[in-house]
């Protein structure tokens, strides 16, 4: 296994997987930039439109109840249509929201487009899973589930860096045409490059008889109204509805709180904002090559994720001080290192939904899970907007942050206390138990 790994990991120049590796990484990085560009004009469209603070927020949330709409039916597609062709739709119809923002100019009009943009942007990972877990053997999983993650992050970093030249050298409208555009220039990679192992003609025998290396699972049919009484499926979706809204909070009121607290304006938000994705980014990759590391050292699953999992959640809590300091880079600092250990969680979060479920109802198993994170961002973001207007302060959405991770760890392992594959007589018993 060892030399196999070595052979053929991610990054060998043998293995033609990291190519599907790096059209996840890509697809989640549009996926991010896509909807990052609303959070980056906000203070712009606000002066230039007359939005007040609870009308942004509201405009946000907008996005969110699509999104949380939109999982409860993406995931299924993925599992139902497969990876292909499901992820082609989800990136074709998002990049087509993204490109009407440059269209509309009431709060009725930028909230249609975001809901359309939710509904779209709903399918990334659900597919991203689904295609990690038909591509990588368990041992690599969370890595490459780091990998693909850190996209969000570097879809952060780029976005604010390109955003504000092309809307000061050409409009704001201009900024959600040409990021839309991203999206269509992603398909043609994707239909040229992906199918499943066992059908794609570029994939050597050697290569495919690592990625089936793990035990050969019971691919069973687990009609999608009973995944609901699954305590796992319950386990993946507290852990999103507790720590999405973190992410969140931050992707669409980091911009506002930076130039609200530290007088950074739109010229200069590019170079904070990237420190902070750099440092999320890097949090992905290191969580889930911990996990995966662990795993490769004799650790169990259930040690290996949940160890992660742990330190991630213990490093969150000193983004409090960020809401109290008077540096700038302080709060980049505290933010960046909260972001990180965000995104080390997320990877390893992501990974129970194939650790827990056969490959075909992973991508319900995510979509589900991730609707109710969604239904957690989407009154986190209303709360927000309502809580800032009201008070004028970010500190009470500081100190819920620093704490939903350790409380959403300790669902997850009340409801999960070992790690492992359903079995085929829960299924046709109790999936109770």
């Amino acid at each position: 296994m060892v030399g196999n790994t070595i052979k053929f990991g991610v990054f060998s120049s043998h293995g033609y997987r990291w190519k599907i590796c790096a059209l996840l990484f890509f697809g989640t990085t549009i996926n991010y930039i896509d909807r990052q560009v609303l959070g980056i004009l906000a203070p712009q469209l606000q002066a230039e439109l007359n939005w007040s603070d609870s009308e942004y927020g509201l405009i946000v949330t907008t996005f969110q109840v699509a999104y949380a709409i939109g999982f409860l039916f993406m995931g299924r597609m993925m599992d139902s249509l497969g990876s292909r062709v499901g992820y082609s739709i989800s990136v074709g119809f998002w990049s087509l929201a993204t490109l009407a923002h440059a269209f509309v100019n009431s709060v009725i009009g930028f909230g249609a487009v975001r809901f359309a943009l939710g509904l779209g942007e709903a399918g990334n990972f659900p597919a991203a899973v689904k295609t990690s877990a038909e591509w990588f053997p368990k041992v690599e999983r969370s890595f490459v589930n780091g990998i693909f993650v850190s996209g969000a992050s570097i879809g952060a970093i780029i976005a604010p860096l390109i955003v504000p030249v092309i809307a000061i050298q050409m409009g704001w409208r201009w900024a959600f045409i040409i990021t839309g555009f991203l999206g269509f220039i992603w398909l043609i990679g994707w239909s040229l490059t992906y199918n499943k192992p066992k059908n794609h003609p570029k994939l050597s025998a050697e290569e495919l008889n690592y990625i089936e290396s793990d035990p050969v699972e019971q691919q069973v049919h687990i009609p999608w109204k009973n995944l609901f009484v699954y305590k796992q499926t319950w386990a993946f979706a507290i852990g999103k509805f507790f720590t999405d809204p973190v992410f969140s909070f931050f992707f669409f009121f980091l911009p506002k709180f930076l130039y609200s607290t530290h007088g950074v304006t739109l010229d200069k938000i590019g170079i904070p904002l990237m420190v902070i994705y750099i440092m999320s980014d890097i949090g992905s990759i290191i969580g889930g090559w911990t996990s995966s590391y662990f795993l490769k050292r004799g650790w169990s699953v259930n040690a290996s994720r949940k160890i992660t999992m742990l330190l991630a959640a213990l490093c969150v809590p000193m983004v409090y001080f960020a809401s109290v300091t008077t540096s700038l880079w302080v709060a980049v600092g505290l933010i960046g290192f909260a972001l990180a250990a965000h995104q080390a969680w997320s990877a390893n979060l992501f990974t129970l939904a194939s650790d827990l479920f056969p490959q075909k109802v992973v991508g319900s198993v995510v979509g589900l899970g991730s609707s109710l994170g969604a239904i957690g961002g989407m009154f986190g973001a209303a709360t927000a907007g309502f809580l800032l207007e009201s008070t004028g302060s970010y500190h009470i959405h500081f100190i819920v942050a620093s704490g939903t991770y350790l409380i959403a760890l300790a669902f997850i392992h009340v409801l999960v206390p070992n790690i492992k594959m359903i079995k085929l007589d829960h299924v046709h018993s109790d999936p109770r138990k």
